[in-house]
This record gives structure tokens, C-alpha cells and sequence, in this order.
């Protein structure tokens, strides 16, 4: 079955940094914009940061300047490099793709979410 694969994710402390990865398996990347969302426990999902098939970026402001998203189209992997973690970055982090109108941080805008990758900052 064609889905979205994260992994990366870990126990880190504060101040570390973590690679992301956000693979397709059994499909391919089509030319659609890739997000990260993250849900922390007790709280809804929320926008982290978008790429789009020409890697124009947008990040919410609660990341700028500590997380990076990147992808590889021919690898049909998409990357968020995470730096100087805070304890509120604890959360699990997914990645999924934009299938319908909407703004980058709507996150009804996106579809094929993966299972998600736990990211735990200890302080």
C-alpha cells in the first residue's frame, strides 16, 4: 500500500539537533507540496513547515531559524533538520501531502499523513 514513512525521531536533550526523513513507499513523489505537522500530547496537530515541488519553504514562526526543510524529489524523500531543541518541540512529528486548496499550514489541506515519528526533549 502506497504511504508515507517518517523516521528519525529519538530522545535528545535539549539544545541537540535531529534529522528527519519522510520517505514514499510504493509510490513516488508527484510534484504536490510536503509538510510536517506535530502533535504534542493532550494538543490538536499543528503546522511546522512546507516544501514545495521547487523547494519554496514556510515555516510557522514558532520554528524559524531552528528547523529546516528540505527534499529530494529523485529520492522521493523529503528531509526537516532540526536544530537547538526545546522541551515544547516533545511531540510526534508526521509528514503528509498537499491533495486539496487550502493555505500550507491548513492541515485539512493534506492527505497520506504517515504514522508519525516520536521526538522526545529532555530538559
Amino acid at each position: 500500500q502506497a504511504q508515507l514513512v517518517e523516521s528519525g525521531g529519538g530522545l535528545v536533550q535539549a539544545g541537540g539537533s535531529l534529522r528527519l526523513s519522510c520517505a514514499a513507499s510504493g509510490r513516488t513523489f508527484n510534484t504536490n507540496t510536503m509538510g510536517w505537522f506535530r502533535q504534542a500530547p493532550g494538543k490538536g496537530r499543528e503546522f511546522v513547515a512546507s516544501i514545495s515541488w521547487f523547494s519554496t519553504t514556510y515555516y510557522a514562526d514558532s520554528v524559524k531559524g531552528r528547523f529546516t526543510v528540505s527534499r529530494d524529489n529523485a529520492k522521493s524523500t523529503m528531509y526537516l533538520q532540526i536544530d537547538s531543541l526545546k522541551p515544547e518541540d516533545t511531540a510526534v512529528y508526521y509528514c503528509a501531502e498537499k491533495i486539496r486548496d487550502g493555505n500550507d499550514n491548513y492541515v485539512s489541506a493534506y492527505g497520506y499523513w504517515g504514522q508519525g515519528t516520536q521526538v522526545t526533549v529532555s530538559s
